[in-house]
């Protein structure tokens, strides 16, 4: 009996745009993943500073899809990738999914430094893995959605590690609600008032600080500016969620201000989780534009 890992890339060459973006393609004789689990990024290592390397065995010189998983910066992990590392190994991609510490055992600061350290292993030794170090396409979702952002667009942490952005060469958010921190709170907490609720015990006002300069510098729109080198960016949003489309529109219309090329799409008859879980399943919209997007800026 075939394994899932062969169904499913065999399912992925044949559905999927041909693999024609420079980047060599997994055949499904290749399907078998060459799977490397918890490897620090920093030493000595909390158990969530880890990464997990997806690629196939050979594999050399190949773009690499940096995830960041969700969870409200509260929960959450890095195993949760449903069928990203099928989709995207099969077509050519070095998959990593990094961990990182959360809240409230650190500040929310630390977290942003926890993605800076992982991107930084990641240019390091990625090519030990088969990837190309100075081809990197970050991707996150709801909480990881935010840190992708910003970690693409505020250089300050990567300059930390020594990095620029011109390693990142695009960045896919997906459905966040927190890329300008202080009007997602004055929309949520006028929400709680007007239907007279009390204000969620850790919402997103503690959650970034409690302090209202920390919200805007927490917010990827806040660094938006011409000439850094922010990388093309495409936002994927569920479409009949108005606190994140209008939390992705926000974003769009920063960087297109800015000169930077950005996307946006809109997901019908789906939901937050669902937008996510379904990243790699034949016929998906969002998966199409997604892969897409990827060969465009692979390829300009």
């Amino acid at each position: 009996m075939k394994s899932t890992a062969t169904v499913l890339t065999t399912l992925f060459v044949a559905f999927f745009l041909p693999a024609d973006s420079g980047a060599q393609t997994a055949s499904p004789a290749q399907a078998g993943l060459d799977a490397k689990r918890d490897i620090p990024y920093v030493e000595p290592s909390d158990a969530r500073q880890k990464v997990d390397v997806y690629s196939t065995k050979g594999a050399k010189n190949l773009p690499v899809v940096f995830w960041i998983h969700g969870g409200g910066w509260q929960t959450g992990d890095k195993s949760s990738v449903q069928l990203k590392p099928e989709l995207f190994v099969s077509k050519g991609f070095v998959f990593v999914s990094t961990g990182y510490r959360l809240l409230p055992n650190v500040e929310m600061a630390t977290i942003f430094k926890d993605i800076a350290k992982s991107v930084r292993w990641v240019h390091d030794h990625i090519a030990e893995h088969g990837g190309d170090p100075n081809r990197i396409l970050v991707m996150g979702h709801s909480a990881g959605a935010q840190l992708a952002a910003l970690i693409s667009i505020d250089d300050r942490y990567l300059k930390a590690e020594g990095l620029s952005l011109q390693i990142i060469k695009a960045c896919v958010p997906v459905d966040g609600d927190t890329y300008d921190v202080p009007a997602i709170i004055e929309t949520a907490e006028t929400r709680f008032r007007v239907h007279g609720q009390p204000m969620p015990k850790f919402g997103h006002r503690i959650k970034f600080g409690n302090d209202p300069a920390k919200h805007i510098d927490y917010s990827a729109v806040t660094h938006v500016m011409k000439g850094k080198g922010i990388p093309p960016f495409l936002i994927l949003y569920v479409a009949d969620h108005p606190d994140n489309t209008a939390q992705a529109q926000r974003l769009g219309a920063a960087l297109k201000s800015a000169g930077v090329p950005a996307k946006l799409f809109a997901a019908n008859d789906t939901n937050h989780s669902k937008l996510n879980e379904n990243l790699g399943l034949p016929g998906d919209l969002p998966t199409e534009a997604l892969l897409e997007f990827l060969k465009s800026v692979l390829n300009p």
